[in-house]
């Protein structure tokens, strides 16, 4: 099985030994994405929406680097401290899909990777 490996600037480097997204085939898995902003390295997370909305845009520019963009999204993955907080992630994740939303599942876990509110993973078919 061929496997191409990719990791843009636009981007959040990866901060442990893992790639942005890789595609198998005809299937990119995208490694779970929070709120570092690429240009600075600091956390954009003044409030939940300006968080989520980073970790959608690091998740658009993956996506473009691999040549597609959210229509290509096929299954998500959103992992929540605070299951309260659903409502107001859900709403700004929404915004970023048009029609024939993914499958998804959204959990609510006791901490993430720099103890940061929200993180998304997806997963997306290449035509």
């Amino acid at each position: 099985m061929a496997k191409t490996i990719f990791n843009t600037p636009l981007a959040p480097a990866p901060i442990g030994p893992y790639n942005q997204a890789v595609l198998a085939n005809n299937t990119l898995f995208i490694s779970g994405q929070i709120c570092i902003d690429p240009a600075t390295g600091e956390m954009k997370n003044a409030s939940l929406e300006e968080e989520t909305e980073q970790v959608m845009k690091n998740l658009g520019a993956i996506l473009a680097n691999a040549g597609m963009d959210f229509s290509h999204v096929v299954k998500t993955t959103i992992f929540l401290t605070d299951m309260h907080q659903f409502a107001l992630v859900n709403g700004i994740y929404g915004k970023y899909f048009s029609a024939d939303f993914p499958a998804r599942e959204t959990v609510q876990v006791s901490a993430l990777p720099k103890f940061v509110n929200v993180e998304i993973s997806m997963i997306a078919i290449k035509n």
